[in-house]
């Protein structure tokens, strides 16, 4: 900006964004200065280099403003853990699945480990069916983002929660299965 601006020619644009040609550098910075604004420059590589008239610390205070506005809007996804064995009980199956589904409805994505112990690795079929179940369980509030894999002596399965839009598309392609 102002006489850090290194080209000979430029583009000049006022701060209602008119164009008001091209012109030395030092004519735009004395335009500039006689207005009471700054000379920035907005795109140093095109030919020529365009520069703007405006009050630069006024837009740096806006910008600064929209980023904490974008920072507040912004949601944290947390990934939250459910932890089970391949032989877990129906009542036992019912608690974490209501667990996932408390965490899915907060916005948080749910990584479902079944840990392996001893020779349980050879039932691996049994967790994928467990894993599996849980998704389709909960297949109208999550998808599933990483479906059921054997990392080392554990399966693990990713659900994240459903976005309105996937939602509205779920429902247009069940009324479209009623209509055929």
């Amino acid at each position: 900006m102002n006489e850090g601006i290194r080209a000979r020619e430029v583009r000049v644009v006022d701060a209602n964004g008119d164009q008001l040609g091209i012109m030395s550098a030092r004519e735009a910075l004395i335009m500039a200065g006689e207005r009471g604004l700054d000379l920035v420059e907005v795109a140093p590589n095109a030919k020529p280099p365009v520069c703007r008239i405006m009050d630069y610390g006024k837009h740096r205070y806006e910008q600064s403003k929209r980023d904490k506005a974008a920072k507040k809007k912004q949601k944290i996804v947390n990934i939250k853990e459910i932890r089970m064995s391949p032989k877990i009980d129906e009542h036992d199956f019912e608690v974490k699945l209501k667990a996932a589904d408390r965490f899915l409805k907060a916005g948080d994505k749910v990584k479902v480990s079944v840990r392996f112990r001893g020779r349980e690795i050879v039932h691996a079929d049994l967790a994928k069916t467990k894993l599996e179940n849980l998704a389709t369980q909960l297949k109208e509030i999550a998808v599933v983002e990483r479906p059921p894999k054997l990392e080392g002596r554990q399966m693990i399965a990713v659900l994240a929660p459903r976005t309105e839009s996937q939602k509205t598309e779920k429902k247009k392609a069940e009324t479209v299965d009623l209509d055929e």
